[in-house]
């Protein structure tokens, strides 16, 4: 499957299913997040998730000490979680979540797994919604992997924090490009609460943009037109950002499908950015009140 292993399609999942290979060397992620308002993720999955499946909490997979949600845990603490989940250095990791518009947290454990050093991760194309319609088998079966040793090291390159992020304002050594919704990037609607904006010289990519009516991934083709009318040079240095670190790991996903490897994700976002960066480095066409 070459560059195209950062997405499974459901039928080849399917097939592995059948054929008994899920286990120590394949394993299903169920990476669903939502507000607790709305839905209860872990509850859902153990109503039905994909047969041999296990749940990948968001919530607990994170560094709590921060201020900041779901910002990246430390390396002892990924490595204990997902060997935890039977996950080892050898596994080929699969991610899914069951949002509504196809794939929403699944791309953000997929960058976690790859800026802790793991390869051999995918995320399924179209996400579970598509599965079920599909017709493809769900379990409420609990499925115990047993533990795995993962040895998890910091790709350093694949995250950027606060400081390499106000740096950049002058140098501009990387370009930036934020995937939020565009009221939220030009700063017309608040954002749970939070006045929004963004940060000097970023260009605005909805993460929604890279999915298809039906919530796959767009084409290749497609993927690479929308990056070049937002003029962002897929050959150069690239960071993401969104809102608090998830959204932005599409806007990875799909420059990786173009074949590049080495997009960065600024792991606080708008939500840590907000909080400390200057006035003049928040751009908003809504006149802040002092």
């Amino acid at each position: 499957q070459g560059l195209s292993r950062a997405l499974v399609t459901a039928s080849w999942l399917a097939e592995a299913v059948r054929a008994g290979r899920v286990g120590a060397g394949l394993r299903v992620l169920d990476a669903s997040w939502y507000p607790p308002k709305e839905r209860n993720a872990r509850q859902e999955f153990e109503e039905r998730h994909i047969p041999g499946a296990s749940f990948f909490d968001i919530e607990e997979c994170r560094d709590k000490s921060s201020p900041y949600d779901f910002m990246l845990p430390s390396e002892s603490h990924f490595a204990d979680y997902v060997g935890g989940l039977g996950v080892s250095n050898d596994t080929h990791v699969v991610v899914y979540d069951g949002d509504e518009v196809g794939t929403f947290y699944a791309p953000r454990a997929w960058w976690m797994f790859r800026a802790f050093g793991h390869k051999e991760v995918s995320v399924l194309n179209g996400g579970f919604k598509n599965w079920v319609k599909e017709g493809h088998p769900v379990t409420a079966e609990v499925t115990q992997p047993s533990p795995a040793v993962f040895k998890a090291r910091l790709n350093r390159a694949l995250v950027k924090t606060f400081e390499e992020m106000v740096q950049n304002v002058s140098s501009i050594k990387f370009q930036v490009v934020d995937s939020r919704p565009e009221g939220r990037f030009r700063g017309t609607e608040l954002d749970q609460g939070l006045e929004s904006g963004h940060i000097p010289g970023a260009v605005n990519i909805p993460f929604h943009s890279f999915l298809s009516e039906t919530g796959h991934e767009k084409s290749i083709e497609e993927i690479q037109e929308i990056f070049r009318e937002k003029k962002v040079d897929l050959s150069k240095p690239l960071t993401a950002t969104c809102r608090k670190g998830v959204t932005a790991c599409q806007v990875a996903l799909a420059a990786f499908l173009c074949g590049k490897r080495d997009v960065a994700v600024y792991d606080g976002s708008w939500s840590e950015w907000f909080h400390r960066a200057p006035p003049h480095y928040k751009v908003s066409e809504v006149k802040r009140s002092k």
